[in-house]
């Protein structure tokens, strides 16, 4: 059996930055938004046994979890579907954790016992600080891991570590499952050796700036494309953006924090480590790269990390890191600044995204059906140029919606009263020179009076009432 663990520092919906609140400093606004859940996710209660264990299917869920507990949670796989689950805890803002200690656990477990390929294990390091911590757990078809092959009844086991000097409140959890689709032909084989660089490409620079809002987890990130971004972070806050990422291209992403201004009492040789913080996710919620933390001391600075370009053939390779290059779709950033900040930001900094799409997109793997959480289309292009998140682009979208058909409406509408008040004009007109003409009158001619009725006289009168505009007058 093959089994490799992942432990990673701050490798959550927070990991992209430490979170470090040092003895006797306070944060800058202990108001920080907490971490948004999916809107359709459905409440559900993870067991601590395998024997009443609720089956989940791919979908969004909710749970809680205690301070040592393991919760167990069903489902059912067949031969030809690779799963992919993940965990994302998030303890409130000042929720008292232990570095090292407190932590979260994801694995994917067949009937037997056996662990599935690899599972997350991820752990706080942020100086006692609370943050959300996400890891997952994958079955992958056509890997050469020897285990779950079979179709049957698999268990998804979370489990959270810590100890008595921890926090004792629970935890609230999302579950993510996603399915990725067999394919319809032979799956491609790992990238070559020397098929792509693994040195660090230079930095991303040049293009516009543009203004966005990072949402608080990965249901709201705010999408983004190649370029420069701007956004406003608080100390002790998290910010999530998302970036379509197609088959063949690679991310290289900065975050640049600004240098501090002058304070009172704040010298620029005061230190603070893993101040600022930047990680990588793919589209089903596992870390792509190793956090990159930047340590700050008053002067700008920036936290930087690249991948491997997007390959079905990574999930054979030996380095998670590559593997979890092995879907295109929406990968996600997280940026996250230590509350400690709050000495050189009170009231917030400046930060800058630089993002980077290397290589052309390439033609992906044939999949037996549609795999949408797994693609990158055109209009996932378009919107990551907008800075909006999905939710706000439907909204758009449907406003425009409303807009245009009230203009095409309202355009109707009008030429509609136009062409029925020309023609109540013409009929007007038709009536009044049949009264007025020069065969007016004439016996037995046009308006020729109808014996015991009073001549048309052109004024308004009870003959007129209840006639609409522009009517010709009764009585002709």
């Amino acid at each position: 059996m093959r089994r490799r663990t992942i432990r990673r520092g701050l490798a959550g919906p927070v990991a992209l930055g430490v979170l470090a609140l040092l003895p006797g400093v306070a944060t800058a606004d202990t108001k920080l938004p907490t971490y948004a859940p999916a809107q359709d996710a459905t409440p559900v209660e993870g067991r601590a046994s395998t024997a009443d264990a609720p089956t989940v299917r791919p979908g969004t869920y909710t749970d809680s979890i205690g301070r040592g507990e393991e919760r167990r949670y069903a489902l059912d796989l067949d031969t030809k579907t690779t799963a992919y689950v993940s965990a994302v805890a998030s303890p409130a803002p000042g929720s008292k954790v232990e570095d090292y200690t407190d932590g979260l656990t994801v694995s994917l477990q067949d009937n037997s016992g056996t662990t599935c390929g690899t599972d997350g294990d991820v752990r706080y390091r942020g100086g006692e600080t609370a943050y959300p911590l996400a890891a997952y757990a994958t079955r992958r078809v056509g890997s050469d891991f020897s285990e779950c092959k079979q179709a049957g009844r698999y268990y998804v086991v979370v489990k959270r570590s810590g100890d008595a000097t921890s926090g004792p409140d629970r935890w609230p959890l999302e579950l993510r499952y996603m399915t990725e689709p067999q394919l319809s032909g032979p799956a491609p084989q790992e990238p070559g050796e020397g098929s792509w660089s693994s040195a660090t490409p230079a930095a991303p620079s040049g293009g516009a700036e543009k203004r966005v809002t990072g949402g608080t987890g990965f249901n709201d990130a705010a999408s983004v494309g190649k370029g420069r971004w701007s956004d406003r972070i608080r100390p002790g806050e998290t910010r999530f953006y998302r970036v379509p990422v197609d088959w063949g291209q690679r991310l290289n992403v900065s975050a640049e924090l600004p240098s501090a201004p002058q304070q009172p009492g704040v010298g620029a040789s005061t230190f603070t480590p893993d101040a600022f913080g930047l990680t990588a996710y793919n589209p089903a919620r596992g870390v792509v790269s190793d956090e990159a933390f930047a340590a700050y001391e008053g002067r700008q600075k920036e936290a930087r990390l690249f991948t491997a370009p997007v390959h079905y053939g990574n999930r054979f390779g030996d380095d998670e890191s590559v593997r979890a290059m092995s879907v295109a779709g929406w990968y996600y950033l997280e940026v996250s600044l230590n509350p400690d900040a709050a000495k050189f930001f009170k009231k917030g900094a400046d930060v800058t995204l630089r993002v980077d799409l290397e290589g052309a997109a390439q033609a992906g793997p044939r999949y037996a059906r549609p795999a949408a959480d797994f693609s990158v289309s055109s209009e996932d292009r378009e919107l990551a140029e907008t800075g909006r998140t999905a939710s706000e682009a439907e909204r758009h979208g449907h406003l425009q919606t409303v807009g245009f058909t009230g203009l095409g409406v309202g355009a109707v509408l009008l030429v509609g009263l136009g062409v029925w008040t020309v023609a109540a004009r013409r009929k007007a007109a038709a009536g009044a020179t049949a009264v007025t003409g020069p065969a007016a009158g004439a016996p037995g001619g046009p308006g020729a009076p109808v014996p015991g009725q009073q001549p048309y006289n052109g004024r308004s009168g009870p003959q007129d009432a209840g006639q609409g505009f522009g009517q010709p007058p009764r009585g002709r």
